[in-house]
């Protein structure tokens, strides 16, 4: 069993493993061409449910035939009994916009401690459908809400209604019958904060566990509703759907700008991802044994993902691009092992010489798939504690060795450039949501977000080395006292000297940098798949898609939906 004090001797000093570095794994383009893997957080969840056999049933289901109402889920996990409520309302057609601005929702729903009662289900009815605009009591601690596809959810009634299945390039052209417009947690509109649930609940003590499951269970209720409406609609024709169909159904996501600020403003966080996830990679480099089947399940991942990429649907030219560039990366890597292989470093020298950096962190995920004896444990090792504290001890010498040893890559950026602080970061009132703005708008700059940590440490680094040259000895107390405005970036700065990672190594002030890549890097996180970018700013994508159902709790568990393939009609 894994321990922190292992990870940490494998992470530095004599017992270390051979991490990729920070230079290599941190860039921007880097982080977005992650893709889900087994350390992902929808997978952690689905195989924590379905080991600890975590029992759920719906204790009030008041639903017409219509599929409007109320529901209840009581789920009753190992360290405590939650309750998952949710309400169904109409919803007219001119009523429904997936924007963060909408104010009315097809469903919206509550992951909540205990059990509830009339009286409490009451109060949820009164605040939870509002979303914002409501307020919930720290009971609560993740918040959500759903639109219904307009592709999808009719015609997969209509069928079922009328005896027959979906059809599954329809499905796949689409993936889901709901899309959430949001998810919250961490003690936004009066709910439980994250330090409640880390302490009192070790079940979804796990970044973003309980958010994660409240999109599982709301694609359970999305198949039970479609088959429930359909069963009224026509009760003698009616045949429910087929068992692979509905694993093939996801949850739609749709995410812009509201997560890019996240992965800058969790620096200790996201160091803890990566570390884990280059953990696991090192761990299978050094560890990972080659044998026959070891061989065999590389070559059928590599044909797995070659089909699943196969099968994403995108109208945009530049992930059309990527995704024909991936299935040539991976004709590469098949053709590479065709007369078998010896060691994963052969491989992965392969891919950093031949394929795309798509292609690259694809072979990683694959190699993390085949070995979960050395990766799963990983899971547990997830969190952070995320304070940054000032070390006003510290002396200038060495605050300034570590901005040259951690930040090389900000240093080496010319600021002066033309267009290297053109883009600023900003949260829009009226959107509700981080925005990029220009530096033209002079009015808007003055609302800017930090999130230019490079440019941050470069200021830093100017004014120290003009005061070290004058007080070499002094500490980082008073060069604080001399330069107060610098106090945020110097506690950033110290912090990162605990990490491996940590920093984004990229100008995200320049006028061509894509947020994209720091969309994509969360929610490989997360575990998404089927990326379909609708701008530069936000993508639209896939949760769950090929997960087990919840009524398979309790029966043969596989965990096998990695970069899940349609099912044959």
């Amino acid at each position: 069993m894994t321990t922190v004090a292992a990870i940490r001797s494998s992470l530095s000093g004599k017992n270390a493993l051979p991490l990729r570095a920070a230079s290599q794994v941190m860039t921007l383009e880097r982080l977005g061409a992650f893709h889900q893997s087994r350390l992902s957080f929808m997978r952690t969840i689905v195989r924590r449910v379905f080991k600890e056999r975590w029992q759920i049933e719906a204790r009030i289901l008041e639903l017409d035939n219509q599929g409007y109402g109320t529901v209840v889920y009581e789920i009753n996990a190992p360290h405590g009994v939650f309750s998952f409520v949710l309400f169904s309302d109409y919803l007219s057609p001119d009523e429904r916009n997936d924007r963060v601005i909408a104010t009315k929702w097809d469903l919206t729903m509550a992951l909540v401690e205990g059990k509830v009662d009339s009286d409490y289900i009451e109060m949820l009815r009164q605040n939870v459908p509002k979303q914002e605009e409501g307020r919930v009591d720290s009971r609560v601690f993740v918040l959500s809400r759903a639109n219904r596809s307009a592709r999808n959810f009719d015609y997969v009634v209509d069928q079922l209604a009328n005896g027959q299945q979906p059809d599954v390039k329809k499905i796949a052209d689409v993936g889901y019958l709901y899309r959430t417009t949001a998810v919250y947690g961490s003690g936004k509109l009066g709910m439980a904060d994250w330090e409640k649930i880390r302490e009192k609940h070790p079940d979804f003590a796990r970044p973003f566990a309980g958010e994660m499951f409240v999109c599982l269970m709301l694609r359970n209720f999305s198949l039970f509703q479609v088959e429930h409406i359909a069963r009224h609609q026509s009760p003698k024709t009616y045949q429910p759907m087929r068992h692979d169909i509905k694993r093939y159904f996801g949850i739609g996501n749709s995410t812009g700008l509201g997560m890019a600020p996240y992965l800058v403003n969790h620096p200790l966080l996201i160091n803890q991802w990566v570390e884990m996830r280059e953990l696991a990679l090192a761990r299978v480099r050094v560890l990972g044994a080659i044998t026959e089947t070891v061989s065999q399940a590389f070559n059928e991942l590599i044909n797995r993902c070659s089909l699943h990429t196969q099968q994403i649907l995108t109208e945009d030219d530049w992930q059309t691009n990527n995704n024909i560039t991936m299935l040539e990366d991976l004709a590469a890597l098949k053709g590479c092992v065709k007369n078998g292989f010896e060691s994963w470093d052969s491989i992965v020298a392969f891919s950093e010489q031949n394929c795309s950096l798509q292609g690259q962190e694809m072979l990683v995920s694959i190699m993390l798939e085949i070995y979960p004896e050395l990766v799963d444990e990983l899971e547990d090792f997830h969190s952070a504690d995320e304070q940054l504290d000032l070390d006003p001890l510290m002396p200038i010498q060495k605050l300034k060795s570590i901005i040259e040893d951690k930040y090389d890559w900000a240093l080496a950026l010319d600021f002066e450039q033309e267009g290297a602080r053109e883009t600023y970061w900003y949260r829009s009132e009226e959107k509700m949501e981080p925005r990029l703005g220009s530096i033209a708008d002079i009015e808007g700059e003055k609302k800017q977000m930090a999130l230019g940590v490079g440019y941050a440490v470069r200021k830093c680094y100017n004014q120290l080395v003009a005061y070290f040259t004058e007080n070499p000895d002094h500490t980082t107390a008073r060069f604080m006292v001399a330069h107060p405005k610098l106090r945020g970036i110097v506690r950033r700065i110290q912090g990162m000297d605990r990490c491996v990672y940590g920093d984004i190594q990229a100008n995200l002030l320049d006028k061509d940098v894509l947020p994209m890549h720091l969309l994509r890097a969360k929610l490989a996180f997360f575990g998404v798949s089927k990326f379909d970018p609708r701008s530069r700013l936000w993508v639209r994508n896939t949760m769950f898609q090929g997960a087990p159902l919840l009524e398979d709790i309790g029966k043969a568990f596989s965990d096998d939906w990695f970069m899940p393939l349609a099912p044959k009609q």
